[in-house]
């Protein structure tokens, strides 16, 4: 797809991001038409990419907004997003955060400890309104992921542990202006072995017949997301197979009458669509390894340098020979290396390279550091 564009793309200053909308539009109308099946709400995931056409994509696709920070929400309201279909989370809401989530009546508020139930209750109180909430559980479920990326374990500060839901519960007794909803999960991210999700499952089930033999019927179950992406064969597996893991849901998840089960997407929907491109700058020889020098560095995509992550590399204007290349960028440090040993066509100054899977958690966790410049961001 991309070669299909260079052209266009050999116009535009590099580094830059450049989208395939069509590619977007394609992965949403997969994962709307398989959720409809069970009658399964989608809210997708600010934190992977927040661009505004990313936005009115999602809005078109009539999913919601799963937020994890006061911008966010804002964000997504001042982008069209109905405050009912606005979910808020994260373990460190402000209390500036809560107080204008809870002005614009967001459909629930994601609660992750005691504490904060408590605060919520305080500031809610002061406005005169009542808070929808959902507890989040800490399942203990083990996601087989990068350790930065696990949110479901007990070690984990994400979520209420089960040893505290009774206290949880009587605390909720006091707070009259908590009204709770629901309960919510989520495990973690990048997560490619479905057999997790059914384990999510299992766990859940028996948090529902816990609720249940207290006679608390909850009309919103939230599982989280968490579905991966392929890093390594992008052109093979473009869109995630959503038919399994909704399908896998509806087998193994225990839903009530009446009960609305509820979905946070990101990566799954936008990483195959965004793609970083980069011009070489420098062939530098070293001893063992000869280095491709980006004019892009861990300042426009810190996923590798963060979680070791693979990106697949390509040079889009070459067809020589091929070589071996460490693929590194500008910035001062040392982990500033897109990927060690890269079979890459003959390489030289000028060249354009892609690095794939790009559209989640990379320009969204852009820095400045060096007092580099913000990437450039097309759409195609």
């Amino acid at each position: 797809m991309l070669k299909q564009h260079l052209q266009e793309l050999q116009q535009q200053a590099t580094p830059f991001y450049v989208y395939s909308l069509e590619l977007l539009r394609q992965t949403l109308q997969l994962a709307k038409t398989e959720a409809a099946k069970y009658n399964y709400h989608v809210h997708y995931a600010l934190k992977a990419n927040a661009n505004a056409p990313i936005l009115a994509e999602m809005l078109q696709a009539g999913f919601g907004a799963d937020c994890v920070s006061g911008n966010e929400v804002k964000r997504a309201i001042e982008g069209g997003f109905k405050p009912e279909h606005v979910v808020f989370a994260g373990v460190g809401k402000s209390d500036a955060e809560i107080n204008y989530a809870l002005d614009q009546d967001i459909f629930c508020f994601n609660c992750e400890s005691k504490h904060e139930l408590e605060i919520l209750n305080e500031l809610a109180t002061a406005k005169g309104k009542t808070a929808r909430i959902a507890l989040r559980i800490n399942p203990n479920v083990n996601a087989n992921t990068h350790k930065y990326i696990t949110t479901g374990l007990e070690e984990n500060k994400f979520g209420i542990n089960a040893w505290e839901l009774e206290s949880v519960l009587e605390l909720l007794q006091t707070l009259p202006a908590i009204e709770l909803i629901g309960i919510h999960f989520h495990i973690g991210s990048q997560i490619t072995d479905l057999s997790v999700f059914k384990n999510l499952c299992t766990r859940v089930n028996e948090f529902q017949e816990w609720f249940l033999s207290r006679n608390i019927t909850l009309p919103h179950i939230n599982v989280g997301g968490g579905l991966g992406v392929d890093y390594y064969n992008p052109d093979d597996n473009l869109i995630p197979d959503f038919e399994a893991y909704f399908g896998l849901f509806n087998q193994f998840l225990e839903v009530r009458p009446g009960q609305q089960v509820h979905f946070e997407l990101g990566r799954s929907l936008v990483a195959q669509c965004g793609t970083l491109i980069s011009k070489v700058l420098y062939i530098k020889k070293g001893i063992t390894t000869n280095f491709a020098i980006l004019d892009a560095g861990m300042t426009e995509l810190i996923r590798p340098a963060l979680y070791q992550s693979y990106h697949q590399i390509e040079n889009l204007t070459s067809e020589k020979p091929e070589e071996k290349y460490d693929v590194v960028g500008p910035i001062c440090e040392s982990s500033d290396c897109f990927r060690k040993a890269v079979i890459l066509p003959e390489t030289n100054r000028g060249d354009l390279v892609a690095i794939r899977t790009a559209g989640a958690y990379g320009e969204v966790m852009a820095s400045g550091y060096n007092l580099r410049e913000k990437a450039n961001v097309i759409y195609l």
